[in-house]
């Protein structure tokens, strides 16, 4: 790939040195430079090619790092990262021990400020400017680029709603494409698509009303005209915001066609842009395809049952959901807390919400959960996708904190199946009609049964099940991970060692559990969860409540630290669950 002037920028100092009239250019290198890494390395590729010019432009224009730039979510980043001294490095992007997929101040003095979760940039980029100004430092400009799909969040609304009535020397960029992962979604997405339409909307501008110095809409991909505005834009007092339309994977013709797909498209041809079929038959369904499907399916026949995700059709798989029943199915886009607490008020009047949200963002709207849902005890059925180790984004994404936080909260019952059988007939449970809110966990990637499409069968709730017999130790699984202590069974000494799948978190299988502790002196649990506060946690506190002194008990799971990013196989093998570590240390026994 011939990169003439791409390969002498090193930093932005660099960029600097070119004259305006070589942009174009290195716009076009740097375009093509993702593509080739991404193409082989896979990652995130729509978001950041769309931003090829404006990434350009602000690093042209403002001294970063010494002016500060934050990129919410963080997606779109990657010409970032490679005008930011880690062009040599970018192939390392997501892989253990390289560089993260989103902006990490660990990582460079170019990322003021870490993101991967959405709606944070203006708030953060706020604080940076008022601080800017208690030191007294009024050149320093802040500069937050947030998408029209991450705008649309509350948290972005509190940020804009104080910015408002602020002095702060802030710039907000609005990179408006008209998607997140999925399509944006909502009325402020209609707002802005009048904007540029050039539909009379300007008298009610709702940024100017909000007290920001609003400019554009203008073409995000006109390098020139970018400059010129950003330009005079530093010259400008108080919160200011830019409007600027871009083109989701501008630059590849099947990514501008499927944006959705190409979000993150996996390994792909970089000439023709055709995706690489993987070459592994999958003849094992994701998860979420599996709540997707199911939910259909009980729908048909249930039509009390509703769908909610906040801006993860696709990920959920609500998505098939939303194409049967669109009247009974909703993207709240970017919206946790609205997404909780729209189920609870279904629930009130007696409907069956399912509430699809990964474990990593559902703590966004913890306090929904405990407040609006537990505490009136309106059941609401929580599907926690993504629950677990999730590879390649990192320690923004891994939904390790569920169970901790989850089991603590009066009233819940949280379930975490083995496998896709025990997820559907948690399903076909829960819409039985439950009397509580119920959690239930499961995680990225795909199951173990060809044959999980099975009659639905009703689960007690509260009770774990048996799935071998053993005379001296007992392991304890929840979750997906037991399905590792059941492929190393026939690796282990004859009867020696019993597995549980104890399948609920709360309320714990009680009586099982005292039959556990009669039985064997030695226990070993294992989570794919934090260990403090988790389901070891709470068999301990059992242990504790009921003064069994005399058995060992040992906890498997996710230490205490934030865990990087890298293939899930290998980030198991860091925290010693893969499946050759647990037998070693099975075998020690």
């Amino acid at each position: 790939m011939k990169t003439t002037l791409l390969a002498h920028i090193n930093n932005p100092k660099d960029l600097r040195k070119l004259s305006k009239s070589k942009l174009p250019q290195v716009a076009k290198e740097l375009r093509d430079f993702i593509i080739d890494i991404v193409a082989t390395k896979e990652g995130h590729l729509g978001a950041s090619l769309g931003v090829v010019e404006l990434t350009i432009a602000l690093h042209y224009v403002f001294d970063t790092p010494n002016d500060l730039l934050i990129w919410d979510v963080g997606h779109q980043a990657y010409g970032h990262k490679i005008l930011t001294e880690r062009r040599a490095i970018f192939h390392t992007n997501r892989q253990l021990g390289g560089i993260s997929g989103f902006p990490n101040r660990n990582e460079s003095k170019y990322d003021a400020f870490g993101t991967g979760h959405s709606s944070t940039s203006i708030s953060a980029a706020l604080g940076m400017a008022l601080a800017s100004k208690i030191k007294g430092d009024f050149k320093k400009q802040h500069i937050a680029v947030i998408g029209d799909a991450s705008i649309a969040s509350g948290m972005a609304f509190e940020g804009l709603n104080h910015a408002g009535v602020t002095d702060a020397n802030l710039l907000i960029v609005l990179n408006d494409n008209t998607m997140g992962i999925d399509p944006s979604v909502g009325a402020l997405k209609n707002y802005f698509t009048n904007v540029k339409a050039g539909k009379k909307v300007r008298k009610n501008n709702i940024i100017e009303a909000l007290n920001f110095n609003y400019s554009g809409p203008i073409d995000g991909h006109n390098i020139t005209a970018i400059i010129t505005e950003l330009e005079r834009l530093k010259s400008v007092k108080g919160p200011k915001f830019l409007h600027i339309i871009t083109t989701k994977g501008k630059g590849l013709k099947n990514a501008e066609q499927d944006q959705v797909t190409y979000h993150a498209p996996g390994k792909f041809n970089k000439i023709t842009g055709e995706r690489i079929a993987n070459t592994i038959e999958n003849k094992f369904p994701k998860f979420q395809d599996v709540f997707g499907k199911t939910i259909v399916e009980l729908a048909k026949k249930n039509t009390k049952i509703v769908g909610i995700t906040p801006a993860m059709p696709t990920g959920s798989s609500l998505k098939f959901m939303i194409e049967e029943f669109p009247e009974r199915a909703f993207d709240v886009g970017i919206a946790e807390q609205h997404a909780v607490t729209l189920a609870a008020g279904m629930a009130t009047q007696g409907l069956i919400p399912f509430c699809a949200i990964y474990s990593t963002f559902l703590q966004r709207a913890y306090d929904q959960i405990i407040h609006d849902v537990a505490l009136q005890n309106l059941p609401v059925i929580f599907c926690i996708d993504r629950a677990g180790i999730v590879g390649e984004d990192g320690a923004t994404h891994h939904g390790v904190f569920d169970i901790a936080y989850l089991r603590c909260i009066p009233n819940l019952v949280v379930f975490a199946p083995l496998n896709e059988l025990e997820l559907r007939n948690i399903m076909y449970t829960a819409q039985l009609g439950v009397n509580f809110p119920l959690a239930i966990r499961y995680p990225r990637g795909r199951g173990t049964m060809v044959d999980w499409k099975q009659a639905f069968a009703k689960i007690e709730i509260g009770k774990g099940t048996c799935i071998s017999k053993g005379t001296d130790i007992a392991i304890l699984s929840i979750g997906t991970i037991g399905n590792k202590i059941i492929e190393l069974q026939k690796e282990l000494p004859s009867n020696k060692f019993a597995h549980y799948n104890m399948r609920f978190v709360k309320p714990l299988d009680e009586t099982l559990l005292h039959a556990i502790f009669q039985k064997f002196n030695t226990i070993i649990t294992i989570e794919d969860g934090v260990i403090i506060g988790g389901f070891g946690s709470a068999i301990l506190e059992f242990a504790s409540k009921n003064n069994y002194k005399k058995n060992t008990i040992k906890l498997m799971g996710i230490p205490d630290s934030f865990m990087e990013h890298g293939k899930t196989e290998e980030l198991f093998e860091n925290i010693h669950l893969s499946n050759n570590l647990i037998k070693d240390f099975l075998l020690k026994l």
